[in-house]
Protein backbone atom coordinates (compact mmCIF):
# COMPACT_ATOMS: atom_id res chain seq x y z
CA UNK A 1 0.00 0.00 0.00
CA UNK A 2 1.32 3.13 -0.50
CA UNK A 3 -0.05 4.89 2.45
CA UNK A 4 2.53 2.38 4.08
CA UNK A 5 5.66 3.25 1.82
CA UNK A 6 8.32 4.80 4.22
CA UNK A 7 12.26 6.24 3.03
CA UNK A 8 14.80 4.34 4.09
CA UNK A 9 16.23 6.42 6.36
CA UNK A 10 20.10 5.16 7.26
CA UNK A 11 20.37 5.39 3.32
CA UNK A 12 19.26 8.88 3.35
CA UNK A 13 21.65 9.78 6.15
CA UNK A 14 24.76 8.00 4.53
CA UNK A 15 24.18 9.74 1.39
CA UNK A 16 24.49 13.20 3.18
CA UNK A 17 27.30 11.62 4.78
CA UNK A 18 29.49 10.65 1.80
CA UNK A 19 28.36 14.32 0.03
CA UNK A 20 30.00 15.73 3.21
CA UNK A 21 33.35 14.53 2.33
CA UNK A 22 33.80 16.84 0.07
CA UNK A 23 35.68 19.86 0.80
CA UNK A 24 35.24 18.77 4.54
CA UNK A 25 36.43 21.09 7.23
CA UNK A 26 38.58 20.34 10.28
CA UNK A 27 35.22 21.26 12.46
CA UNK A 28 33.23 19.06 10.64
CA UNK A 29 31.46 21.12 8.48
CA UNK A 30 31.79 21.34 4.69
CA UNK A 31 33.35 24.88 2.43
CA UNK A 32 31.82 24.29 -0.65
CA UNK A 33 31.68 27.00 -2.16
CA UNK A 34 29.72 27.65 -5.72
CA UNK A 35 31.48 26.65 -9.00
CA UNK A 36 34.51 25.49 -7.01
CA UNK A 37 36.31 22.16 -8.15
CA UNK A 38 34.71 20.59 -4.65
CA UNK A 39 31.25 21.63 -6.37
CA UNK A 40 32.38 19.85 -9.51
CA UNK A 41 32.89 16.82 -7.59
CA UNK A 42 29.04 17.29 -5.43
CA UNK A 43 27.71 17.56 -8.55
CA UNK A 44 29.64 14.81 -10.12
CA UNK A 45 28.61 12.61 -7.12
CA UNK A 46 25.00 13.39 -7.53
CA UNK A 47 24.79 13.21 -11.08
CA UNK A 48 26.02 9.51 -10.88
CA UNK A 49 23.76 8.26 -8.07
CA UNK A 50 20.64 9.67 -10.01
CA UNK A 51 21.87 7.67 -13.34
CA UNK A 52 22.60 5.11 -11.00
CA UNK A 53 18.63 5.41 -9.98
CA UNK A 54 17.31 5.57 -13.40
CA UNK A 55 17.20 9.34 -13.55
CA UNK A 56 18.26 11.48 -16.87
CA UNK A 57 20.19 14.24 -15.87
CA UNK A 58 20.09 17.72 -17.72
CA UNK A 59 21.63 21.22 -16.71
CA UNK A 60 21.01 24.47 -18.00
CA UNK A 61 23.04 27.65 -18.94
CA UNK A 62 23.51 28.27 -15.65
CA UNK A 63 24.36 24.83 -14.44
CA UNK A 64 20.70 24.84 -12.32
CA UNK A 65 20.53 20.52 -12.71
CA UNK A 66 17.94 18.28 -13.88
CA UNK A 67 17.48 14.73 -12.93
CA UNK A 68 14.07 13.25 -14.71
CA UNK A 69 12.31 9.93 -13.11
CA UNK A 70 9.84 9.11 -15.89
CA UNK A 71 6.15 9.26 -15.28
CA UNK A 72 2.94 7.07 -16.75
CA UNK A 73 2.04 10.28 -17.85
CA UNK A 74 5.15 12.38 -19.44
CA UNK A 75 2.92 15.19 -21.27
CA UNK A 76 2.21 16.53 -17.38
CA UNK A 77 5.09 18.65 -15.98
CA UNK A 78 6.81 17.47 -13.31
CA UNK A 79 7.26 16.92 -9.65
CA UNK A 80 10.39 18.76 -9.18
CA UNK A 81 11.72 18.18 -5.61
CA UNK A 82 15.47 20.02 -4.69
CA UNK A 83 17.74 22.55 -2.95
CA UNK A 84 21.47 23.51 -3.91
CA UNK A 85 24.58 21.66 -2.61
CA UNK A 86 26.94 24.71 -2.28
CA UNK A 87 27.89 25.36 1.03
CA UNK A 88 28.95 28.66 3.26
CA UNK A 89 32.91 28.99 3.37
CA UNK A 90 32.00 27.73 6.98
CA UNK A 91 28.91 25.87 6.63
CA UNK A 92 27.51 22.51 7.70
CA UNK A 93 26.87 19.32 6.13
CA UNK A 94 22.68 19.68 5.66
CA UNK A 95 21.79 23.00 4.83
CA UNK A 96 20.71 22.83 1.00
CA UNK A 97 22.22 19.50 0.78
CA UNK A 98 19.27 17.45 2.77
CA UNK A 99 17.25 19.15 0.26
CA UNK A 100 18.63 17.47 -2.66
CA UNK A 101 19.62 14.22 -0.84
CA UNK A 102 15.81 13.84 0.19
CA UNK A 103 14.29 14.41 -3.43
CA UNK A 104 17.25 11.11 -4.48
CA UNK A 105 15.73 9.29 -1.40
CA UNK A 106 12.40 9.90 -3.09
CA UNK A 107 13.49 8.74 -6.13
CA UNK A 108 15.31 5.89 -4.76
CA UNK A 109 12.33 4.62 -2.09
CA UNK A 110 9.95 5.01 -5.37
CA UNK A 111 12.21 2.48 -7.20
CA UNK A 112 12.46 -0.12 -4.20
CA UNK A 113 8.51 -0.63 -4.06
CA UNK A 114 8.04 -0.14 -8.37
CA UNK A 115 5.62 2.47 -7.44
CA UNK A 116 5.06 4.80 -10.54
CA UNK A 117 3.84 8.11 -10.43
CA UNK A 118 1.11 9.62 -13.07
CA UNK A 119 3.37 12.97 -13.40
CA UNK A 120 7.37 12.36 -13.74
CA UNK A 121 9.66 13.30 -10.76
CA UNK A 122 12.31 15.92 -11.23
CA UNK A 123 15.31 16.34 -8.94
CA UNK A 124 17.00 20.09 -8.49
CA UNK A 125 20.30 20.95 -7.76
CA UNK A 126 19.98 24.84 -7.94
CA UNK A 127 23.36 27.05 -8.39
CA UNK A 128 24.88 29.65 -6.41
CA UNK A 129 22.20 29.65 -3.39
CA UNK A 130 24.55 30.44 -0.84
CA UNK A 131 25.99 33.51 -2.27
CA UNK A 132 28.77 33.38 -0.33
CA UNK A 133 30.86 33.33 -3.73
CA UNK A 134 28.82 35.15 -6.20
CA UNK A 135 26.56 37.57 -4.79
CA UNK A 136 23.16 37.84 -4.21
CA UNK A 137 22.11 34.62 -3.16
CA UNK A 138 19.67 32.52 -4.60
CA UNK A 139 20.90 33.83 -8.09
CA UNK A 140 19.94 31.12 -10.39
CA UNK A 141 16.80 29.99 -8.93
CA UNK A 142 16.24 33.85 -9.34
CA UNK A 143 17.01 33.97 -12.91
CA UNK A 144 14.76 31.11 -13.35
CA UNK A 145 11.81 32.45 -11.98
CA UNK A 146 12.85 36.02 -13.73
CA UNK A 147 14.17 38.12 -11.50
CA UNK A 148 17.27 38.35 -12.76
CA UNK A 149 18.57 38.16 -16.25
CA UNK A 150 21.65 36.28 -17.75
CA UNK A 151 23.74 38.57 -18.37
CA UNK A 152 23.61 39.70 -14.49
CA UNK A 153 24.33 36.21 -13.41
CA UNK A 154 27.38 35.91 -15.67
CA UNK A 155 28.73 39.39 -14.59
CA UNK A 156 29.51 38.47 -11.11
CA UNK A 157 32.64 38.53 -9.59
CA UNK A 158 34.22 36.64 -6.81
CA UNK A 159 36.84 38.41 -3.99
CA UNK A 160 39.59 37.57 -6.68
CA UNK A 161 38.00 38.75 -9.54
CA UNK A 162 36.85 35.98 -11.66
CA UNK A 163 33.61 36.05 -13.61
CA UNK A 164 30.60 33.43 -12.51
CA UNK A 165 30.34 32.58 -16.21
CA UNK A 166 34.40 31.57 -16.21
CA UNK A 167 33.90 29.63 -13.25
CA UNK A 168 30.92 27.85 -14.82
CA UNK A 169 32.60 26.63 -17.68
CA UNK A 170 35.84 25.61 -15.84
CA UNK A 171 33.96 22.83 -14.28
CA UNK A 172 32.09 21.59 -17.29
CA UNK A 173 28.38 22.43 -15.84
CA UNK A 174 27.20 25.28 -18.57
CA UNK A 175 24.61 24.05 -20.53
CA UNK A 176 22.26 25.09 -24.11
CA UNK A 177 19.34 25.05 -22.24
CA UNK A 178 18.14 28.55 -21.79
CA UNK A 179 17.71 28.90 -17.91
CA UNK A 180 13.72 29.62 -17.29
CA UNK A 181 12.96 27.32 -20.26
CA UNK A 182 12.87 23.55 -18.49
CA UNK A 183 9.84 23.18 -17.23
CA UNK A 184 8.38 22.37 -13.71
CA UNK A 185 4.40 21.47 -12.56
CA UNK A 186 5.17 22.34 -8.53
CA UNK A 187 8.28 22.44 -6.82
CA UNK A 188 9.06 21.29 -2.97
CA UNK A 189 11.81 22.14 -0.92
CA UNK A 190 12.92 20.50 2.24
CA UNK A 191 15.29 22.33 4.70
CA UNK A 192 16.77 22.12 8.11
CA UNK A 193 14.81 24.78 9.52
CA UNK A 194 18.41 27.39 10.56
CA UNK A 195 16.40 28.98 13.84
CA UNK A 196 15.66 27.33 16.97
CA UNK A 197 11.56 27.33 16.42
CA UNK A 198 11.13 23.51 15.97
CA UNK A 199 14.01 22.44 17.90
CA UNK A 200 12.77 24.21 20.84
CA UNK A 201 9.48 22.67 20.42
CA UNK A 202 10.45 19.27 20.11
CA UNK A 203 8.23 19.52 16.81
CA UNK A 204 9.81 17.28 13.87
CA UNK A 205 8.14 18.87 11.08
CA UNK A 206 7.57 22.74 9.79
CA UNK A 207 4.60 23.37 7.14
CA UNK A 208 6.39 26.17 5.79
CA UNK A 209 3.49 28.94 4.00
CA UNK A 210 6.37 31.43 2.87
CA UNK A 211 9.30 33.28 3.21
CA UNK A 212 9.98 37.37 4.45
CA UNK A 213 11.49 39.54 2.31
CA UNK A 214 15.53 40.52 2.21
CA UNK A 215 17.21 43.82 0.89
CA UNK A 216 20.95 43.70 0.81
CA UNK A 217 23.38 46.49 0.55
CA UNK A 218 26.66 47.65 -0.35
CA UNK A 219 28.03 51.07 1.71
CA UNK A 220 31.13 52.68 1.45
CA UNK A 221 32.57 55.68 3.22
CA UNK A 222 35.09 57.34 2.36
CA UNK A 223 36.79 59.66 5.15
CA UNK A 224 41.18 60.79 4.96
CA UNK A 225 43.87 59.23 6.10
CA UNK A 226 45.75 60.84 8.43
CA UNK A 227 48.51 60.49 10.91
CA UNK A 228 47.14 59.46 14.41
CA UNK A 229 48.83 60.87 16.70
CA UNK A 230 49.66 64.22 14.83
CA UNK A 231 46.00 64.94 13.98
CA UNK A 232 43.66 66.64 16.30
CA UNK A 233 40.41 65.15 16.93
CA UNK A 234 38.20 68.04 15.37
CA UNK A 235 40.18 67.71 12.46
CA UNK A 236 39.36 63.92 11.38
CA UNK A 237 37.36 62.37 9.21
CA UNK A 238 37.31 58.89 10.26
CA UNK A 239 35.24 56.45 8.01
CA UNK A 240 35.29 54.18 10.44
CA UNK A 241 33.34 56.10 13.57
CA UNK A 242 30.90 56.82 10.73
CA UNK A 243 30.77 53.11 10.09
CA UNK A 244 30.68 52.00 13.76
CA UNK A 245 27.84 54.81 14.17
CA UNK A 246 25.79 53.38 11.28
CA UNK A 247 26.25 49.56 12.34
CA UNK A 248 24.84 50.40 15.57
CA UNK A 249 21.32 52.23 13.71
CA UNK A 250 21.41 48.87 11.85
CA UNK A 251 20.60 47.45 14.85
CA UNK A 252 18.71 49.66 16.35
CA UNK A 253 16.52 49.61 13.33
CA UNK A 254 15.45 46.33 13.50
CA UNK A 255 14.67 46.26 17.19
CA UNK A 256 12.46 49.06 16.89
CA UNK A 257 10.67 47.76 14.35
CA UNK A 258 9.41 45.04 15.49
CA UNK A 259 9.80 41.16 16.58
CA UNK A 260 9.83 40.17 12.99
CA UNK A 261 12.31 42.31 11.55
CA UNK A 262 16.09 41.70 11.36
CA UNK A 263 19.14 43.05 10.19
CA UNK A 264 22.94 42.30 10.08
CA UNK A 265 25.96 43.40 8.86
CA UNK A 266 28.23 40.46 8.05
CA UNK A 267 30.89 41.85 6.43
CA UNK A 268 33.21 44.64 7.00
CA UNK A 269 36.87 46.28 5.31
CA UNK A 270 38.68 49.04 6.45
CA UNK A 271 41.56 50.77 4.39
CA UNK A 272 44.69 51.31 5.26
CA UNK A 273 44.39 49.06 7.92
CA UNK A 274 46.96 50.50 9.96
CA UNK A 275 46.96 50.71 13.42
CA UNK A 276 48.49 54.51 13.29
CA UNK A 277 46.92 55.71 10.30
CA UNK A 278 43.05 56.87 10.59
CA UNK A 279 40.53 55.20 8.42
CA UNK A 280 40.11 56.52 5.56
CA UNK A 281 37.86 53.94 3.66
CA UNK A 282 35.11 51.59 4.92
CA UNK A 283 33.50 49.46 3.05
CA UNK A 284 30.53 46.88 4.97
CA UNK A 285 27.46 45.01 3.59
CA UNK A 286 24.02 45.39 5.23
CA UNK A 287 21.33 42.24 5.06
CA UNK A 288 17.61 43.79 6.06
CA UNK A 289 14.69 41.62 6.64
CA UNK A 290 10.85 41.47 7.17
CA UNK A 291 8.42 39.22 6.18
CA UNK A 292 6.04 42.09 5.96
CA UNK A 293 7.56 44.16 2.58
CA UNK A 294 5.58 47.83 3.69
CA UNK A 295 7.64 47.54 6.93
CA UNK A 296 10.68 46.48 5.07
CA UNK A 297 10.41 49.64 2.78
CA UNK A 298 9.73 51.40 6.05
CA UNK A 299 13.57 50.11 7.25
CA UNK A 300 15.36 51.16 4.37
CA UNK A 301 14.18 54.40 4.25
CA UNK A 302 15.24 54.68 8.14
CA UNK A 303 18.91 53.48 7.00
CA UNK A 304 19.02 55.67 3.95
CA UNK A 305 18.03 58.64 6.61
CA UNK A 306 21.07 57.60 9.02
CA UNK A 307 23.68 57.65 6.10
CA UNK A 308 22.31 61.48 5.42
CA UNK A 309 22.37 62.65 8.90
CA UNK A 310 26.32 61.75 8.95
CA UNK A 311 27.54 65.12 7.75
CA UNK A 312 32.06 64.16 8.12
CA UNK A 313 32.10 61.77 5.77
CA UNK A 314 30.90 60.36 2.26
CA UNK A 315 28.56 57.80 2.06
CA UNK A 316 27.98 55.75 -0.74
CA UNK A 317 24.53 53.32 -0.24
CA UNK A 318 23.74 50.61 -2.82
CA UNK A 319 21.25 48.29 -2.71
CA UNK A 320 21.84 45.49 -4.61
CA UNK A 321 18.77 43.32 -4.19
CA UNK A 322 15.50 43.54 -3.34
CA UNK A 323 13.39 39.96 -2.49
CA UNK A 324 9.87 40.83 -1.56
CA UNK A 325 7.74 38.43 0.65
CA UNK A 326 6.57 35.81 -0.95
CA UNK A 327 3.14 33.20 0.00
CA UNK A 328 3.69 29.55 -0.73
CA UNK A 329 1.14 28.01 -3.15
CA UNK A 330 -1.84 26.59 -1.46
CA UNK A 331 -2.47 23.59 -3.07
CA UNK A 332 1.49 22.56 -2.35
CA UNK A 333 1.31 23.57 0.93
CA UNK A 334 -2.31 21.36 1.28
CA UNK A 335 -0.06 18.31 -0.05
CA UNK A 336 2.57 18.89 2.95
CA UNK A 337 0.03 19.29 5.59
CA UNK A 338 -2.20 16.29 4.38
CA UNK A 339 1.23 14.38 4.56
CA UNK A 340 2.51 15.53 7.32
CA UNK A 341 -1.08 14.72 9.45
CA UNK A 342 -1.71 11.16 7.38
CA UNK A 343 2.45 10.20 8.92
CA UNK A 344 0.92 11.55 12.61
CA UNK A 345 3.91 13.50 12.94
CA UNK A 346 3.42 16.60 14.82
CA UNK A 347 4.02 19.76 13.52
CA UNK A 348 3.64 23.43 13.07
CA UNK A 349 2.91 26.00 10.61
CA UNK A 350 5.60 28.99 9.80
CA UNK A 351 7.12 31.58 7.73
CA UNK A 352 10.67 30.87 6.96
CA UNK A 353 13.31 33.61 8.34
CA UNK A 354 16.23 32.04 5.61
CA UNK A 355 15.92 32.51 1.95
CA UNK A 356 15.71 29.74 -0.17
CA UNK A 357 15.61 28.91 -3.54
CA UNK A 358 11.60 27.71 -3.28
CA UNK A 359 11.55 31.36 -2.69
CA UNK A 360 12.57 32.55 -6.02
CA UNK A 361 10.93 29.51 -7.95
CA UNK A 362 7.31 30.51 -6.22
CA UNK A 363 7.10 33.51 -8.36
CA UNK A 364 6.91 31.26 -11.30
CA UNK A 365 6.15 27.79 -10.06
CA UNK A 366 3.35 26.35 -7.00
CA UNK A 367 5.69 26.21 -3.93
CA UNK A 368 5.94 24.74 -0.89
CA UNK A 369 8.67 23.83 1.83
CA UNK A 370 9.16 21.57 4.61
CA UNK A 371 11.10 22.43 7.56
CA UNK A 372 12.75 19.92 9.92
CA UNK A 373 14.58 21.19 13.53
CA UNK A 374 18.33 21.85 13.46
CA UNK A 375 20.06 21.41 16.81
CA UNK A 376 19.80 25.13 18.65
CA UNK A 377 18.75 26.45 15.23
CA UNK A 378 22.15 26.78 14.08
CA UNK A 379 23.06 26.73 10.71
CA UNK A 380 25.91 28.71 8.38
CA UNK A 381 28.24 26.87 10.85
CA UNK A 382 30.60 23.62 10.64
CA UNK A 383 28.49 22.93 14.46
CA UNK A 384 25.41 22.64 12.29
CA UNK A 385 23.78 19.37 13.37
CA UNK A 386 20.10 17.86 12.63
CA UNK A 387 19.10 14.37 14.04
CA UNK A 388 18.41 11.42 11.33
CA UNK A 389 15.05 10.77 12.91
CA UNK A 390 13.95 14.45 12.20
CA UNK A 391 15.45 13.98 8.73
CA UNK A 392 13.92 10.76 8.02
CA UNK A 393 10.75 12.34 9.27
CA UNK A 394 10.88 14.88 6.72
CA UNK A 395 11.75 13.25 3.85
CA UNK A 396 8.70 10.69 4.93
CA UNK A 397 6.37 14.18 4.25
CA UNK A 398 8.24 15.10 0.87
CA UNK A 399 7.42 11.19 -0.46
CA UNK A 400 3.64 11.56 0.41
CA UNK A 401 3.13 15.03 -0.43
CA UNK A 402 5.18 14.34 -4.01
CA UNK A 403 3.18 11.07 -4.60
CA UNK A 404 0.00 13.34 -3.68
CA UNK A 405 0.66 16.14 -6.41
CA UNK A 406 1.95 13.68 -8.98
CA UNK A 407 -0.67 11.51 -8.99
Amino acid sequence: MIADLRINGPRLWQAIMKMAEIDALPEGGCGRLALSQGDKQARDLFKSWCEEAGCSVSFDALGNMFARREGVNNDRLPVAIGSHLDTQPHGGKFDGVYGVLAGLEVVRTLNDNAVQTDAPLEIVNWTNEEGARFAPAMLCSGVYAGLFDLDFAHSRKDDDGVRFDSALRDIGYEGKEACGAHPLGVFLEAHIEQGPILDSAGEPIGVVTGGQGQRWYNITIVGRDAHSGSTPMASRSDALVAAAMLVLEVQHIAKSTDNAAVATVGALTVLPNSRNTIPGLVSFTVDMRHQDDNLLSVMDQRLRQACEDIDDAKIDLEMIWHNPPVIFDKQAISAIRGATRELGYAHREMVSGAGHDACQIARKVPTAMVFVPCKDGLSHNQAESAKPSDLEAGCNVLLHAALRLSN
